[in-house]
This record gives structure tokens, sequence and C-alpha cells, in this order.
């Protein structure tokens, strides 16, 4: 299949064209709102072709680096907004969506999945094993964001005067987060591969050639790179514009915008009964975010200059102590059925509300 094809085949990447609008309507001084926009919806389709592209090269390399090169480049779009954002000094922003991508595969993923999918079937089934891994890599997520902030609320108080700064302890905690990430992928991709199932990816036939599907990679990573920088450019006067809180823009706009080509896949997935994809997708991308480009995000503020510590506003810290507890209730005894979708989204519209009236993002001191 020609690269042209395979870009048609999809009419979400018909989206793509308003990248030169958005670089046009900057160059211009349009209103900033227009702007984030344009770009948000430049977005959309490029994350997208990332991950098909990521897929079609997977499919060339083997299970063992396919795998990987899946894991890695899943969230690419989002690290990218996230360390442009930093560059900018937008910390805040940058830990909002963190967290809203977390809340956003765990509950709006998730549930719109199970509800899909469940809608007209008796109960869905999927891989026990897998989703009580996903969920301890969650738990361990909300651990590591967690306690640096009560380390905070210490140094806050009587703390004493030779304590580690709240930034050393945010690098020491995500070297952590990163060691187990990557233990994470040995166990999944080496050692209990035949345990946890085996990728579509490796059994389907590719469409692209290596070569093209190498280009269309690199391609849509630069362009991605652009809309990112676009759109980072404009979010503090788009938000000011329409009167919306960097929490409100960051946890949930951003947030879904980053994720919203891995979003309709997982939810077609379950529609055909392959809810064990559908649940890999929305728990893999969770804890990939959490536990890969968290830790990543805070590394490089420091080479950028913007130091963000992992200490982020109380109620998305709450927000994501229920979600995983309420996924890993529902989903640890590897069935689903359309009501749980509802409960998981019942929830997300409960925090998306609270995200909506909460003034700013700064943390609770």
């Amino acid at each position: 299949m020609s690269i042209q094809k395979f870009l048609t085949a999809n009419r979400l990447n018909v989206l793509v064209v308003f990248l030169p609008i958005a670089l046009a309507l900057r160059a211009a001084g349009a209103n900033d709102l227009l702007v984030f926009v344009a770009s948000a919806l430049a977005v959309l389709p490029l994350a997208g072709l990332i991950g098909a592209a990521t897929e079609e090269v997977a499919r060339y390399v083997g299970p063992g680096l396919g795998g990987f090169l899946n894991a890695t480049f899943g969230n690419a779009a989002e690290l990218i907004i996230a360390v442009l954002a930093l560059r900018e000094g937008l910390t805040e922003v940058v830990k909002a969506s963190l967290a809203g991508s977390i809340l956003g595969n765990l509950l709006l993923v998730l549930g719109l999945s199970m509800l899909v999918g469940g809608w007209g079937r008796e109960r869905q089934t999927f891989n026990r094993t897998h989703a009580g891994i996903s969920a301890g890599l969650l738990l361990l997520t909300v651990a590591a964001l967690l306690l640096p902030d009560i380390y905070a609320e210490t140094l806050s108080g009587a703390a004493p005067l030779r304590a580690p700064s709240i930034v050393t302890v945010s690098v020491l905690v995500s070297i952590v987060m990163l060691v187990t990430y990557v233990a994470s992928l040995f166990f999944s991709l080496k050692t209990h591969r035949s345990l946890l199932g085996v990728s579509h990816a490796e059994t389907d036939q590719p469409r692209l050639t290596q070569r093209s599907a190498l280009l269309l990679l690199l391609v849509a990573t630069a362009l991605t790179g652009v809309a990112a920088e676009v759109l980072v450019g404009s979010i503090e006067h788009a938000a000011q514009a329409i009167g919306l809180s960097d929490l409100f823009i960051g946890a949930v706009v951003v947030a879904i915008v980053g994720n919203a080509a891995e979003h309709f896949s997982a939810v077609v997935f379950a529609r055909r009964d392959h809810m064990d994809l559908s649940v890999g997708i929305a728990l893999g991308s969770a804890a990939q975010v959490g536990l890969l480009v968290a830790p990543i995000a805070v590394l490089v503020s420091l080479l950028v200059g913007h130091p963000m510590a992992l200490v982020f506003d109380h109620f998305e810290l709450g927000a994501m102590l229920f979600a995983v507890l309420g996924v890993s209730f529902l989903s640890l005894d590897g069935e689903s059925n359309w009501f749980e979708g509802v409960l998981l989204l019942a929830i997300y519209g409960i925090i998306a509300i609270i995200f909506f009236f909460v003034p700013s993002a700064g943390v609770t001191p």
C-alpha cells in the first residue's frame, strides 16, 4: 500500500490541513483562541499517525523490539507537548495534562470501551493477569505522585534544615519509576509474554514498506512537534479568553487532544469484542504516562531551566487515587459489562465538573 492510500484510509487525517491554518493564524497575529483550536485539531490526526506508523515499523523488527517501540511511542504526542510546555515554564499545565491523561485513559476511554463493547452483550472478558499487572503499575504511579506531595507538606512545616529539596526527591523518585517501567517491559515482552497474550500487531501483515513506515514516523513526529509548539504558545491566552483555568485546559482539553486517536482505537476494538486489546490500551497508556512520561518530564524540566517537582494539586491526586482504585476494583475479575462503563464515565464526569470550577492549578499550600 502506498503512503497516500494509507493516509486516505483514515478520514480523520484530513484534519492535518489545520496545521498550516494554525501557522498562518499565528503569523497574522490572530486571536490566540483561534490558534489554539486550529493547532489542537491538527494534533488529533498527527498523534494517530505516530501510533499507526509505529505499529507498521513494529511489524518489521520483531515482537520484542516491536513491543518496545509501541510502548515507547504510545504517548509521543503528549511527551512532545509536555517538553515544549516545560520550555515555556508551564509546569502546572504539564502536571494537569499528565493527571488528565491518566484519568482520561482509566475513566473516559475504559468507560466508553466497556459501554460501547458491552451494549447488546451480557459480558465481555479479558486477561485478568494483564489487568492485575497494570493495576499494580497504576498503584505504584499513585504512590510515586502522592508521597512527594506528603514530603513537601512536611518540608513546609518543621522540617530539618538539611532535608533534601523536593526537586531532589522528585528526581530520585523519577529514576525509580523509569527503572520500574523498563522492568515492566522486560516482564511483558520477554519473560512472561505468553502469559500476557500476543499483540495483534505481530500477526497482521504490514501495509507499508519499512522505508515508508520509518519516513511516515519521522514526518509525523516532526509535524506533531510543530503543531504542539503552536498549541503550547497559545494555551495561556486562550484559557484566559474563554475563562478556563490551567487545570481544566491541561487535564481535560490537552489530555484528550493528545490521546484522541488512541482513545478511538480502544473503543473500536471493544465494539469488535476484542476487549483484551481495549483494556490493554487504556490501562497500559495510563501506566505509561505515570511511569515514563511523568519522570521524563521531571528530568527534562531541569535541562530547560524550569524544574518541575512531583507535587500535584491535591484534587488531582485525589482524583487519580479514586480512578485507580475504581478501575482496579472493576477490572480484576477479568469481566466487564456496559453498566460498569457507565460507572467509570460517571466518575470522570464528576471530576471534569470539579476541574471546570477549580480556579487555578497551583499546588495546595
